[in-house]
């Protein structure tokens, strides 16, 4: 059997890395231990009124809520004319921020629905270091935080969920947290497995030694051109100064690859409603996973919209495919609200 050029050299050298990393790890620990101990008293957090986004901009003159963390999140509220008679979450993409979201909000708020969102940590408007997180439990843990703090002041309504790409699996494991408390969920393009081509096997095992060795190693960025076919929601896309446009940090990917895991084995105790909609030609998010979910979940409310030739974001894709998917995601929430009370 032929052997890949160079691929025998690759693991040696990866063996021998590791194992002087296992080796000096102790050390390591050490020197890390000695500049956080050199660094207290320069990094403290600054009092609640200087607090800025990462924009310069006073969280005093921001719609924000406070993490666990006491990290500050942007947030958005799309509220309808008439007293709402639903809840909606958004839940936003690697990358980007929940600006994005106006006219899938607009359309609900249309209908008496109160939309709301934030900027993950690390995103957006929001604290925290760009695009790097340690667990990925801290994504879905803001979401029931903010999710409560609404459902504090509206405890009546029905709530849901809207996840487009990341927020796609953040939406799955934060409904898989509390089904009892959610009356459905939307997911356009969601990441719900990894790519069969990029995570191989041995693809994982190298991905997990750099990860101990370097885990800031950057994985290049998202390719932009596979967001939209229209090319004016590309150029959006790149010159909104609210995405992140730098490259993605290994940890960050592994983070992605735990949290598919962890849904894959979630899927065959999923019974909550719930519609994907994606596109066939989405390289991005894998489609064989919104099939995947279809199939695997027990649920017996739901459904799976293929929209073909069609990319990533769908709700930034062609007019005629927007237009689709604004009405499919009303639609669908519409048809779950209790019926209204009559005296």
């Amino acid at each position: 059997m032929n052997e890949i050029p160079g691929m025998h050299a690759l693991a040696t050298c990866l063996l021998v890395a590791a194992v002087s990393y296992w080796y000096s790890s102790e050390l390591l620990t050490a020197l890390r231990l000695f500049i956080s101990d050199s660094a207290l008293g320069r990094d403290m957090p600054e009092p609640e009124g200087n607090r800025r986004s990462p924009q310069g901009v006073p969280y005093t003159d921001l719609a924000h809520i406070v993490n666990a963390d006491g990290l500050h999140l942007f947030c958005r509220y799309w509220e309808p004319d008439s007293p709402p008679k639903a809840l909606v979450f958004v839940a936003h993409g690697a990358g980007e921020h929940c600006g994005g979201y106006a006219d899938i909000a607009h359309s609900l708020t249309q209908h008496g629905i109160l939309v709301f969102a934030h900027d993950h940590v690390g995103h957006g408007q929001s604290e925290g270091e760009r695009m790097d997180i340690k667990n990925f439990q801290i994504y879905i843990r803001d979401v029931l935080q903010h999710i409560d703090i609404m459902k504090g002041r509206y405890p009546k309504l029905p709530v849901f969920i809207i996840g487009h790409s990341m927020g796609g699996a953040i939406s799955i494991l934060t409904t898989c947290e509390r089904p009892q408390d959610f009356a459905g969920v939307v997911l356009i393009g969601p990441m719900v497995q990894m790519n069969a081509e990029s995570a191989t096997p041995f693809k994982v095992f190298v991905a997990k030694i750099l990860n101990r060795l370097t885990p800031n190693l950057s994985l290049g960025s998202i390719e932009s051109k596979w967001v939209s076919r229209d090319p004016k929601q590309v150029e959006a896309y790149d010159t909104d100064k609210l995405n992140y446009h730098g490259g993605l940090r290994i940890a960050f990917g592994m983070q992605l690859m735990e949290a598919a895991a962890r849904i894959e084995r979630e899927l065959p105790n999923i019974t909550w409603p719930f519609y994907i909609l994606h596109g066939d030609a989405d390289k991005l998010c894998d489609i064989r996973g919104a099939h995947l979910m279809y199939n695997e979940a027990k649920s017996t409310d739901k459904k799976l919209k293929v929209y073909e030739e069609a990319y990533h974001a769908l709700h930034h894709d062609l007019p005629e495919t927007i237009e689709s998917v604004l009405k499919e995601v009303s639609t669908w929430i519409l048809e779950r609200l209790p019926a209204p009370h009559v005296s």
